[in-house]
């Protein structure tokens, strides 16, 4: 019955976050945002001092149960698990195999230093919910896309738009290359090995895995009734019971319950380890136990999931290039370049949820993975603050639609050679129609001549950088006025 239990929360974890990343629309977030904030290491980075105490509490409680239901990254290694085990050949594939503690902690060290020296592609392919993200986010969304894409031209036929399209584009090859490899390489890890990853690899599971030896509620096996028959350790996707000595290693074991499931002879109770277990009761009250805490843990994490906002359409260009930055451009609310590099796990959700197609991977290697924005599909428009109300790690700092219109994350720098008026002998003034700001104005080229063809003049004083001119301008394929990104950001 624990299992039953632990299964349907685990999917209901799963699916909720996997939409968060794959939902166009806004609506996941309404419901499920919550979900990406109770994340621990996100809610570390963001200093969730509810949250991680919560967690910490549920672990010293029950163990790891975190791992096999609340990540999502654990999750999908148990979808692979379980699929490999009801291959007959595979069923009873796995066995008990000793700790590679050196390895765990080493990975943790590095993780650690990562963290502080800002290393953010280190961070996103270690922490387990960066991982999954740039999987869903670059794997699953698109698939998701087309078919939404299917269901909109089959409803079109029949003259119904319940449906409607959406882009599919790849908005970093090699981070689309990155999740091809991660998706591969775990679905084959889980697949041979079960948890192996999350007992070497992953330094969530490595911290977790040091509070959960002091757990209150433990397996236990009632040495009096175990016959032997090594049945709890072919079916440990942790490899972590050893049957020979009646011991279980609880820095590795997730608490997924399939052990006390597979016991034919009852041997194998969820308890505390200095009481006799019961044969009938003890699961029972560990299963309420259980159940109580998972309870307490979603409604504290439940009561910060935040309204929806949704912005306005978005004119999609193809033909746009973006022009080379000195400096990369960060989203309003993240103070600027090293806030970002030192919070951001990577995992992709604001990318996900930007409704005007502004962020976007970036490419560097230091800060692989982390968001930055660029305009060639639209620009950041002053009433949409998405980024800030979904991001779980406090990469961004909470944002209103008054702070934003304040904040300059960069400055509109103008190219003389790519200007239409100049080279095509045109009126334009697109730059200055659009500005929200009213930083740009036209001015005659020749001072001394009004008649002379009008150019853009920008006021930095009041640009905020929301690349409206460079997404509006209509020269190709680079615009005549773009946007250099500010290292801090300054409050107009």
């Amino acid at each position: 019955m624990l299992r039953k239990i632990r299964i349907v929360l685990a999917l209901v974890f799963f699916v909720g976050i996997t939409l968060l990343f794959l939902d166009f629309t806004g609506f996941a977030q309404t419901w499920w945002g919550w979900m990406a904030k109770i994340q621990f290491f996100p809610a570390v980075l963001a200093l969730n001092v509810g949250v991680v105490i919560a967690l910490v509490l549920l672990t010293l409680l029950f163990g790891r149960v975190y791992c096999s239901v609340i990540c999502p990254l654990g999750v999908f290694q148990d979808i692979f698990n379980r699929l490999s085990a009801r291959r007959k050949k595979h069923r009873f594939r796995l066995r008990y195999a000793k700790a590679h503690n050196i390895l765990r902690y080493i990975m943790l060290g590095v993780f650690v230093l990562a963290v502080i020296f800002g290393i953010g592609s280190v961070v996103a392919l270690l922490a387990p919910y960066g991982t999954y993200g740039i999987i869903a986010q670059n794997l699953f969304a698109p698939v998701w896309a087309w078919g939404n894409n299917l269901l909109a031209a089959i409803a079109e036929r029949a003259d119904s738009y319940a449906f409607h399209r959406t882009d599919i584009w790849i908005r970093n090859v090699a981070l689309f290359v990155t999740a091809c490899v991660l998706f591969v390489v775990l679905a084959v890890l889980a697949w041979r090995k079960g948890r192996l990853y999350c007992n070497t690899i992953c330094p969530v599971g490595t911290v977790l895995g040091f509070l959960s030896r002091f757990a209150w509620f433990k397996p236990i096996i009632n040495t009096s009734k175990c016959v032997n028959c090594g049945l709890c350790a072919r079916q440990c996707k942790a490899q972590c019971i050893d049957v020979e000595n009646h011991v279980v290693d609880y820095s590795r074991c997730v608490g997924c319950m399939d052990c006390i499931d597979q016991c034919h002879e009852k041997a194998i109770t969820f308890s505390h380890p200095e009481k006799k277990p019961a044969q009938d009761t003890a699961p029972d009250k560990g299963r309420r136990n259980f159940l109580v805490a998972t309870a307490a843990l979603g409604t504290s994490a439940l009561a910060q999931a935040q309204e929806k906002t949704v912005d306005g359409g978005l004119a999609v260009i193809l033909d746009k290039k973006a022009p080379h930055r000195h400096t990369r451009i960060v989203p309003p609310g993240s103070v600027g370049l090293w806030h970002m590099e030192r919070h951001c796990v990577g995992c992709q959700l604001c990318v996900a949820s930007c409704p005007n197609g502004v962020l976007r991977p970036s490419s560097d290697l230091k800060t692989f993975m982390q968001p930055e924005s660029s305009y060639e599909r639209g620009y950041c428009r002053p009433e949409c603050t998405k980024c800030s109300e979904v991001c779980p790690a406090g990469a961004f700092h909470p944002i209103n639609k008054a702070q934003k219109t304040s904040i300059q994350i960069g400055r509109a720098v103008w190219v003389k050679e790519n200007c239409l008026p100049l080279t095509k002998g045109v009126e334009c003034g697109n730059c200055a129609r659009h500005c929200p700001s009213g930083a740009i104005q036209m001015m005659p080229s020749e001072p001394g001549d009004p008649l002379s063809p009008k150019i853009p003049v920008v006021n930095e004083e009041r640009c905020i950088g929301c690349g409206a001119c460079e997404n509006l301008c209509p020269s190709r394929p680079f615009s005549a006025i773009y946007v250099e990104g500010n290292e801090i950001h300054r409050t107009l």
